[in-house]
C-alpha cells in the first residue's frame, strides 16, 4: 500500500485494450480474449462533438485537497479525483493524458464552469439545492461523511460520548450548527478557518476535531500519533459539476461512472489514496458495485442521531 504524497504508479490495466469511445456505435471495450460483457454491448452516450474535434478534454481540480486533489513529490497532479479525469480520458481518446488539468480554489470551481474555462469541475464538489440552480451535476461518486479526528488512545466510537466533551470546527460550518442543534451539552470551539480549528485541537484545547473525512484523513496519514475514529456522520455527496444545460456532457459522463462503478473501478483508486488502516471505513464511500448514492435535499444540521 503506498502511503499519501508516495509517487503514484499507473493503474495496471489487467488484460482490457481500450478504445475510443467517440461514438454510441463504437462506445465499448474489448475484455479478455475479445470476449465482450453485457454492459459493453449496450450503446453508450456518445462524447459532445466538440470535445471529441479537440481530442483533449479539459478539466478543473484540487491541488491542495489530499488525497482526492494534490501536488506529489515528483511535482505531479495526483489524487482521487485527478485518477477519475484519467480514466475519462480513457473513456474518451484511449490514453490517460488526454486531458489538460486545471487547478481551482474552492470558490473558483463554479466560474470556471460558467465561463466555458472547463469542460468540467472533478474537485470535491459537495451537491447543494442551491448550487444546482446555477450549475449541473453528474450522479453522485462519493459520500463525503463528518469524521472526528482523536489522540490514538480514544475509543474506536466516540459520538455517544460527546456530553461534557469539547469539540472544534468552524463557525457556521454544517458541524457548528448541528452540533449546537443536536448535541447541547457538547462544548463546541467554532473558529473563522480549519487552520485555527486544527490548532484548537492540537494545542489540547477541544478533546477532538470535526470535519470532512476528505481534510481529515490527510492528517491522520501525516501523524501516526493521530486517528479517525469509526463515527460516520452527515452525509454530503460530491459530484462532477458541469455547466447547465449541457445534457450531453451529463449523460456521457453518468455512463462511464456508471461503467467504472460496475468494475469497482473507484475502490481500486482508492487504495492508492488511503491510508491502509482508514480504507475499509472510506470504501463505503465510494460508488461500488453494491454501493450507489442519491443526493440529500433539505438542512441536514437538524436531524439528529
Amino acid at each position: 500500500m503506498r502511503r499519501l504524497f508516495v509517487v503514484l504508479a499507473a493503474i495496471t490495466l489487467t488484460g482490457v485494450a481500450l478504445a475510443a469511445w467517440g461514438t454510441a456505435a463504437s462506445a465499448r471495450e474489448a475484455g479478455p480474449a475479445g470476449a465482450v460483457s453485457a454492459e459493453q454491448k449496450k450503446p453508450l452516450p456518445a462524447l459532445p462533438a466538440n470535445i471529441k474535434q479537440r481530442g483533449r478534454f479539459n478539466i478543473a481540480i484540487k491541488c491542495d485537497s489530499p488525497p482526492f486533489g494534490y501536488i506529489d513529490v515528483r511535482g505531479r497532479n495526483a489524487g482521487v479525483d485527478v485518477e477519475i479525469a484519467r480514466w475519462f480520458s480513457r473513456f474518451a481518446f484511449g490514453k490517460s493524458n488526454r486531458v489538460n488539468l486545471t487547478c481551482v480554489t474552492t470558490p473558483a470551481r463554479e466560474p470556471a464552469i460558467t465561463s466555458d474555462r472547463v469542460d468540467m469541475v472533478v474537485a470535491t464538489f459537495t451537491y447543494t439545492p442551491d448550487r444546482d440552480t446555477r450549475i449541473d451535476f453528474s450522479r453522485a461518486y462519493y459520500k463525503a461523511t463528518g469524521r472526528l479526528l482523536m489522540a490514538n488512545s480514544a475509543p474506536n466510537t466516540y459520538l455517544p460520548q460527546l456530553a461534557g466533551k469539547t469539540i472544534s470546527t468552524t463557525t457556521g460550518s454544517i458541524y457548528d450548527r448541528w452540533m449546537k442543534n443536536c448535541f447541547k451539552d457538547t462544548k463546541v470551539v467554532a473558529t473563522d478557518s480549519f487552520t485555527n480549528a486544527l490548532l484548537e485541537f492540537r494545542n489540547g484545547r477541544a478533546d477532538a476535531l470535526m470535519w470532512d473525512d476528505t481534510v481529515l484523513v490527510g492528517l491522520a496519514a501525516q501523524d501516526r500519533t493521530l486517528k479517525l475514529t469509526e463515527d460516520q456522520f452527515l452525509d454530503q455527496h460530491y459530484g462532477i459539476g458541469i455547466k447547465q444545460g449541457n445534457t450531453a456532457l451529463k449523460a456521457w459522463i453518468d455512463s462511464r461512472l456508471e461503467v467504472m462503478r460496475k468494475r469497482d473501478t473507484f475502490v481500486k483508486i482508492l487504495k492508492d489514496q488511503i491510508p491502509a488502516r482508514n480504507f475499509a471505513s472510506f470504501s463505503k464511500n465510494v460508488l461500488r458495485p453494491n454501493n450507489r448514492f442519491t443526493y440529500s435535499q433539505g438542512d441536514i444540521t437538524t436531524k439528529c442521531p
